[in-house]
């Protein structure tokens, strides 16, 4: 975020390689844990509609905070290799980015050294990370319209089903761009820089500043709130 606020105000376009790597690390540590909390949501979303009597007993304050703790050290974990393989590699060519941020796909190809480790390992972070993750809240939205179906009540069903938009949103503003972004840096060579550009600002601001009105729409409490305050 500072370097998008610096090139965008300061018009400050230079960082260091190690700079770069420590950015790097972070964005996408905080994207992959940001995939995990979305799938805890998918499993929250499953257990409050398919047995909303022992959903308080099923999620306790401490079974939640283990599972926020293994998303954190899943992420940190996972992204933790990536600065050390691009240290190792010698720069001989225009270290001149697209993105206004650092991002593995592309600090990579900027190398003059063999980059399979990196193609392979990254590959895999996707399949384990974004795959994964998908996979799974596709499943369980497969089981939350299992259990919505076999309401019998007309009202009940809709409000169950209402209850899962919010996170349906966010999932799709989350992993869209994300998608996009990745099959275009690896499919897309002949692909616009203005459209990677694009996507990869979308991908990193769009999901953060949306989410919050996503929640609060759906929130009467908080949108009664806003709208007193643009009512005033």
């Amino acid at each position: 975020m500072p370097t998008i606020l610096g090139i965008f105000l300061f018009k400050s376009r230079e960082i260091s390689f190690n700079a770069c790597f420590a950015q790097l690390f972070f964005i996408q540590s905080l994207q992959c844990i940001e995939s995990s909390m979305l799938l805890l949501m998918a499993f929250d979303r499953y257990f409050a509609i398919h047995d909303p009597l022992r959903y308080a007993s099923m999620l306790t304050l401490p079974r939640i905070a283990k599972m926020g703790l293994v998303c954190v050290l899943r992420g940190v974990a996972v992204m933790l290799p990536l600065p050390f393989l691009l240290k190792r590699f010698h720069y001989c060519q225009v270290n001149v980015l697209s993105h206004s941020y650092c991002m593995h796909q592309e600090v990579m190809m900027l190398a003059c050294s063999d980059i399979s480790v990196n193609n392979i390992y990254g590959l895999f972070i996707t399949v384990i990370t974004v795959l994964l993750d998908l996979l799974l809240i596709f499943l369980s939205y497969v089981m939350i319209l299992k259990t919505v179906l076999s309401i019998a009540s007309y009202k009940e069903f809709l409000r169950a089903l209402n209850t899962c938009v919010a996170h349906l949103c966010a999932v799709l503003l989350f992993y869209t761009p994300e998608f996009s972004l990745t099959l275009i840096h690896r499919f897309g060579k002949g692909s616009s820089p203005l459209l990677l550009i694009v996507l990869g600002n979308v991908n990193l601001l769009v999901p953060p500043l949306i989410n919050p009105i996503v929640y609060s729409v759906k929130s009467k409490h908080l949108r009664s709130r806003i709208i007193r305050v643009f009512v005033k």
